[in-house]
């Protein structure tokens, strides 16, 4: 553009000469002629002019990217594979296979449901979850672990399909930092990633994996503690990864007494700060030794000492007579309200895992015969209660639900009184 007083060049944008200051003619955008500054409408052609610094149309707005929801979380990611899918598929028809497949991703899905996990993928044979996102727990890697042997279990009791085995899964669990939360993809393939190496590690367990085996890496392993048996597998080496991942083969729950004793070892720190506490259980437990009960309430949020406080007060009593019963709730049985009498009597009574019925239920008798009222009536409604067959061991009990429920309790309780009856004795509850 031209100054019309010094013709000096204007660039473009420009409002004022930069030679002289002389205003610059504004140029209609119909005829090209120039006006003075300030027209509002063409002397050559009556069109409107713009505004001086204005634009004919808005500027595009920048693109907005959403807010990003990923989060840094450790997260114990389980893959599930179903073991000769290639095989199923090369045999069965397109629409049984997919009966099949459909059939044993539910299962999956029903059982992670029920220990709290996240299914984030289906991908055709495998299937891959979270635990600790989008609900965090503090046993996030023992309930992947728990859910782990039970997908096991229930994808064996699938019915088989026509012509061929029992289905089986192998599993990989692997505990450790990433970022997740992200979606990615688009329409019906969207999802939420997950970024960090505890995938990979997962995934490259699970294909090391022999049929109906569960195998956890280190991490996982150190978060279980003495909860399970394992059977160490030594370092794998596993494609992508460099260095050797130690590995090791879930075989069963174990039969540990105490959730803290096989989280913590048997040698934990010294308890710092907590006399006055500890002062009040022993004087409560003076106290219970002169015949008057007691019951103390240890309340608090978790993660504060109560389990700790318990293990300090019978080690201070350990060498004194008196009987030690132990009763721990569960989350993962939160449908049956008596499971902490359950676990107890099985740990009195020592059951071994793969015992007769027939042993069970000497075992339990011998428990028994000290306290109960009516030894074949209490011993047949509690061996009802462990769910051990007893046959024609004992009469039949005819009782209407309530009336079974009102017994069962009161022999619980003849069991208790009987035991105490002897000696004084510490019931611990958590």
């Amino acid at each position: 553009m031209e100054c019309p007083r010094c013709k000096a060049d204007i660039p473009d944008g420009g409002r004022f000469c930069d030679e002289c200051g002389a205003p610059a003619p504004v140029v209609c955008r119909a005829c090209g002629a120039p006006n003075r500054l300030g027209a509002k409408f063409c002397a050559a052609c009556g069109g409107r002019l713009a505004a001086v610094g204005a634009s004919t149309t808005a500027p595009a707005a920048p693109p907005s990217s959403p807010a990003s929801s990923a989060e840094r979380r450790q997260l114990t990611v389980v893959f599930v594979d179903l073991v000769g899918s290639t095989a199923m598929s090369a045999r069965l028809d397109p629409e049984d296979l997919r009966d099949v497949i459909g059939a044993y991703h539910r299962c999956v899905a029903e059982v992670v449901g029920g220990y709290d996990g996240f299914v984030a993928k289906y991908m055709g044979d495998g299937v891959l979850v979270y635990f600790g996102y989008p609900r965090a727990h503090e046993d996030d890697a023992e309930r992947a672990v728990r859910a782990g042997l039970a997908v096991v279990e229930a994808v064996g009791a699938l019915p088989a399909p026509a012509g061929g085995e029992r289905l089986r899964a192998r599993i990989g669990v692997a505990t450790g930092l990433v970022v997740v939360g992200d979606l990615v993809g688009a329409g019906e393939a969207r999802e939420r990633g997950v970024v960090g190496e505890t995938p990979n590690v997962a995934a490259r367990l699970q294909a090391a994996a022999e049929p109906n085996a569960v195998i956890i890496a280190q991490g996982t392993r150190r978060l279980i503690g003495d909860l399970f048996e394992c059977r160490d597998l030594g370092a794998i080496t596993v494609k992508g990864i460099v260095e050797p991942v130690q590995a090791w083969e879930v075989l069963r729950a174990s039969a540990v007494e105490s959730r803290f004793e096989a989280l913590h070892g048997s040698a934990p720190t010294p308890l710092v700060g907590r006399e006055e506490e500890i002062e009040l259980l022993l004087r409560r437990w003076q106290q219970a030794k002169g015949g008057e009960g007691q019951v103390v309430l240890l309340l608090g949020e978790p993660g504060i000492g109560k389990s700790r406080l318990t293990a300090v007060l019978q080690e201070r009593i350990a060498d004194e007579a008196h009987t030690r019963l132990r009763y721990f709730c569960s989350p993962y049985h939160t449908d049956s309200a008596l499971y902490p009498f359950i676990s107890q009597l099985e740990r009195a009574a020592k059951f071994e895992r793969d015992a007769p019925p027939e042993t069970k239920l000497q075992h339990l008798e011998t428990l028994l015969t000290a306290s109960a009222r009516n030894l074949p009536e209490d011993a047949a409604l509690l061996a009802e209660l462990l769910s051990i067959p007893t046959g024609d061991r004992y009469p039949a009990l005819n009782f209407s639900p309530p009336q079974k429920k009102e017994k069962t309790l009161a022999a619980l309780i003849a069991q208790l009184e009987g035991l105490a009856a002897y000696r004084p004795s510490l019931r611990a509850a958590r």
